[in-house]
């Protein structure tokens, strides 16, 4: 990575910061930044005695103005950021938003899609241009692959945000205890911490710690909510547990399912936590959200289709309790070359929840599909009398579910969201499951 950024460092003027070895070596006006990830470039770097400059300096280079806001957890990251965005802008704030989406500011998208955290020197020069453009604020996604690789070293958070943990990412942190514990440790600073109370697994720092449940009481709780029709909920909002004095507000959404009313709650903590505006105002803008795309996105409302970023049994499992009440019909697969301990977990989740299963492709990469179709297939009591459709043509397995759909089912396409390609092999082929959806309903 390298990016332009004009500093002066012991005595000679660099234009460029990068992280490469081989960029600092043949680019003389470039300055090596050591972070934890090329730690193994510094012998090297040393031995052409170039200059180093170590990554937790450098907030001296760049302007990082705007209040930062970071959003961790193993679902619900890129909602939360998104509303909290959202309200913010149309409380009036000047506010800029980094995650899985991209990079928008002031309802302007700057960058396209990239990592949900990007390195930290582009990170860094994100957040600089937020502040040239004046941002107050500025929202951000932080992986669990960020927070163990160190890519916000040297920032200054002004809140953090826990959605949740449950598994995910195993092929990278091993185990289910380091991934906790990876998560639990972006919060054991003193920072204003928002806090979801009903996740067993938090483990924080309780000064200066807010807490948002549906289930337990704390700061932010819910005293009756309604997930027919959309999100409705009287809440109730109190600064200090001890003190009788509490403002209360209704949630009026559009949006579906128990999920992303852990997500609203989460977003109107922190938004009353930093701005300290009422209750009433915050839920007011928040109508006005009318939800993130690939995220439990309505592609049809006759047949009812809906397509979901869900890619873990957790996942799954929070989109098929929004809908209890319908026959479900699902297709999904599972990503190769990842955490294949999900598979199994993944292929049960569905065999509670649906009547109608079409096994497909995800993102297969180098693995065989069939192969990975297999250990999804290991969730799946061999005698069923569930309809089991195995299609690793992901095009096909739509059609297939389309067309066998009744007008009482709803039909759930999850893993992409609003991705817009495969990756098979090392090809990138492009597709997008709403497209397949809206052309299928043209012809048809």
């Amino acid at each position: 990575m390298k990016i332009q950024k004009q500093i002066n460092f012991h005595n000679k003027t660099y234009h460029f910061l990068t992280d490469d070895s081989r960029i600092a070596i043949e680019e003389p006006d470039s300055l090596f930044v050591h972070t934890k990830q090329n730690s193994y470039f510094v012998d090297t770097i040393k031995q052409h005695h170039l200059d180093i400059l170590q990554a937790e300096e450098l907030p001296k280079y760049f302007s990082l103005t705007p209040k930062l806001i970071g959003i961790t957890g193993t679902n619900g990251k890129t909602t939360t950021a998104a509303i909290i965005y959202s309200i913010l802008l149309d409380m009036g704030y000047s506010v800029a938003l980094l995650g899985t989406r991209g990079f928008f500011a002031n309802d302007k998208k700057l960058k396209s899609k990239g990592l949900t955290t990007p390195g930290i020197l582009e990170l860094y020069e994100d957040i600089d241009q937020a502040a040239s453009l004046k941002c107050e604020y500025f929202v951000m996604e932080v992986s669990s692959h960020a927070i163990e690789q160190k890519r916000t070293q040297g920032l200054e958070f002004y809140a953090k945000i826990l959605t949740n943990i449950t598994s995910d990412h195993l092929d990278y942190h091993k185990t289910l205890q380091e991934y906790v514990r990876i998560k639990n440790s972006f919060f054991a600073d003193e920072t204003l911490k928002i806090i979801n109370r009903d996740e067993s697994k938090a483990l924080f720092n309780p000064i200066n710690a807010y807490g948002y449940a549906i289930s337990s009481k704390t700061n932010l709780s819910t005293t009756a909510y309604s997930l027919t029709q959309g999100i409705h909920a009287h809440i109730i909002w109190k600064e200090n547990l001890t003190q009788a004095h509490f403002q209360e507000a209704l949630i009026d959404s559009s949006l579906y399912g128990l999920h992303n009313l852990y997500n609203i709650l989460a977003a109107i903590a922190c938004v009353q936590c930093v701005t300290k505006e009422s209750l009433d105002t915050i839920t007011k803008a928040l109508e006005n959200f009318g939800g993130v795309e690939g995220r439990m996105e309505v592609v049809s409302q006759s047949p009812l289709i809906i397509v979901d970023f869900a890619h873990t049994h957790d996942g799954m499992k929070q989109i098929f309790e929004s809908f209890k009440s319908k026959k479900i019909s699902v297709v999904f697969g599972a990503g190769g070359d990842r955490d294949k301990s999900k598979r199994p977990k993944m292929g049960e989740c569905a065999y509670n929840y649906a009547q109608k299963i079409y096994i497909t492709s995800d993102n297969p990469r180098s693995e065989d599909p069939q192969a990975i179709i297999g250990d999804i297939l290991k969730g799946i009591p061999s005698r069923t009398t569930h309809s089991i459709i195995v299609e690793p043509d992901r095009k096909k397995a739509i059609h297939q579910a389309m067309q066998a759909l009744s007008p009482d089912e709803v039909l759930l396409i999850l893993g992409k969201g609003d991705e817009t390609y495969q990756i098979i092999g090392e090809k990138k082929v492009y597709f997008d499951d709403r497209k397949i959806v809206q052309e299928y309903l043209k012809i048809n």
